[in-house]
């Protein structure tokens, strides 16, 4: 009877063994299911706050460049014009007006620029014409990028230095692919700059870094929406739209001729001589409804008896230009 209740009670107590085993196996599975709950809940906290930091940061960043280009306009020295918007070349007496604007990464202004640069130059050189540089950001919106922005308000910065005309011609003569946001790079903007004797100081360096001239720009642009302008570049000599006429396109020498009877007082020829003015921008094939990367033609050249294609650059949502809309 003895030997039968002895192995009655290591029965029992083996399975009391192996019971006490299997709780306690529970128990360490729930504890270790708890631990990797918290593990898991407190790296998704750690995802979730590092993600409301890049959040909080990228936020605060958007706001500062929205800040900087909603702050207080500061037109660039001698601008003139409605609003001190126009950068102005040439002799303030001279009879004709060359209203232009134009946008540093278009490629249609740069055709324009090396053209009818020579002809500009020289009716400045002899008092006859005055030019108006309206400054343009239409490529940024249309390819993305800052580099009409930035480039514009160098060119401002130079304009404070006395070094506009030089520093807008080497700007076009360098001009980078349309697509390239070159001119968003300051570097870029300061390297050019060495090009153009006494430039290059620190006054023209913090212009350019700190972006003074950012609002001014920015309202120079808010101006050619206004305006209605079919693209860049729009030219009107003595308020009227020379790039209106495709029947007969501008030359430079049809420009010569205009402004050298302006002088005369001839002011008919000079509004209009016969022959004088352009193809009207149109749409290319590429062109979209919203206006991005879309492209114009029109017509100009660098001898006195043809005329060459030139690709523009569209404004979006830009009906056809009004006469005197540029005018200051």
């Amino acid at each position: 009877m003895s030997e039968k209740n002895d192995g009655a009670n290591r029965d029992a107590t083996k399975r009391s063994a192996r019971e006490r085993l299997l709780a306690e196996r529970e128990r360490q599975k729930k504890k270790d299911k708890r631990r990797r709950t918290l593990i898991v809940s407190a790296a998704v906290v750690g995802v979730l706050g590092l993600a409301a930091v890049v959040g909080l940061i990228a936020a605060n960043t958007g706001k500062g460049d929205k800040s900087a280009k909603a702050g207080p306009v500061a037109a660039p020295s001698g601008a003139t014009g409605k609003d001190a918007l126009a950068i102005q070349t040439g002799k303030p007496e001279a009879k004709s007006t060359l209203t232009v604007w134009e946008d540093f990464r278009c490629p249609a202004c740069k055709a324009f620029e090396d053209n009818y640069r020579a002809t500009v130059h020289d009716l400045e050189a002899r008092g006859l014409l005055k030019v108006d540089y309206h400054l343009v950001t239409l490529i940024d919106g249309n390819m993305t990028g800052t580099g009409s922005l930035k480039a514009a308000n160098a060119a401002a910065c130079a304009q404070d230095a006395g070094k506009f005309p030089a520093y807008h011609d080497v700007l076009f003569q360098n001009q980078p692919q349309e697509a390239d946001d070159a001119y968003g790079k300051n570097p870029r903007l300061l390297e050019l700059a060495g090009k153009v004797e006494g430039l290059d100081t620190p006054a023209f360096r913090s212009c350019v870094d700190s972006g003074t001239h950012n609002s001014w720009v920015a309202k120079s642009h808010e101006a050619f929406r206004a305006g209605k302008f079919r693209g860049t570049p729009s030219v009107l000599l003595n308020g009227k739209d020379i790039f209106a006429d495709q029947a007969h396109p501008l030359t430079p020498q049809k420009l010569k001729e205009a402004v050298e009877a302006a002088a005369k007082g001839n002011g008919g020829a000079a509004a209009n001589p016969k022959g004088t003015g352009s193809p009207s921008a149109s749409p290319s094939p590429s062109a979209s409804p919203s206006g991005k990367s879309s492209s114009s033609s029109l017509s100009s050249s660098s001898s006195s008896s043809s005329s060459a294609p030139v690709s523009g650059s569209r404004a979006g949502g830009g009906g056809p230009a009004k006469a005197g809309a540029a005018e200051d």
